[in-house]
């Protein structure tokens, strides 16, 4: 096997600071998030991006999101935040909700299925969020899972599929929500629920009164 790191019950935070330092440089790793695990890569290389892809056998057209450890770097990305998306994420960032905004140029379009936009969301688990702290670019970063399989959990199934194909594993334990993103846009001043995870339609409404 690659390289394992338990984390379940103590983050060995220098050990993470290195498995950061290897997403910079475009390696490839499996993580816990408080929704599903994810399959994650440098977000701003594209090469990087494009391994991941084949890795996980998701289609070149198939949009993923950024994962991002605070506003400044979502600033980085997206342009023209509206009034209503920043509401949105004071709300719910960090946490388990994705928002789909107007993206800058530096974002990679392999990632936005031929769009100007990108999904970005800030995770509240911890491991996720240092993670990306330590790698200090946002990272693309998929349900840990062969496309069209179910989502990723716990690392036990995650490591069946994937086998040697990534460079490394963080074990965080069983995933807290166990349920993908909310995933919601902003279009003419409305909100769009475009797949509800545990933030339901009323949360978003109710956010948006």
């Amino acid at each position: 096997m690659k390289k394992y790191l338990d984390f379940k019950n103590n983050i060995e935070y220098e050990k993470l600071k290195e498995m950061g330092e290897t997403i910079q440089k475009g390696e490839i790793g499996i993580f816990p998030t408080e929704t599903v695990y994810a399959i994650g890569t440098n977000g701003l290389d594209e090469e990087a991006i494009k391994k991941l892809y084949k890795i996980k056998q998701r289609p070149l057209d198939k949009p993923t999101s950024l994962l991002v450890s605070d506003m400044e770097m979502v600033e980085t990305l997206v342009a023209d935040i509206t009034e209503k998306e920043y509401k949105l994420m004071k709300a719910f960032f960090p946490g388990p909700l994705t928002i789909i905004l107007k993206k800058k140029d530096i974002v990679p379009n392999i990632l936005t299925g031929n769009t100007n936009t990108i999904g970005i969301r800030m995770p509240e688990n911890e491991i996720a969020r240092k993670l990306i702290e330590y790698a200090n670019v946002p990272i693309a970063a998929p349900s840990a899972n062969i496309s069209n399989k179910p989502s990723g959990t716990n690392i036990e199934n995650i490591i069946n599929d994937f086998k040697e194909t990534v460079d490394y594993y963080i074990d965080g334990g069983e995933s807290k929500i166990g349920l993908s993103s909310t995933i919601v846009k902003i279009e003419n001043n409305v909100p769009i629920i475009l797949r509800e995870g545990s933030i339901t339609k009323e949360q978003i409404y109710e956010c948006l009164k």
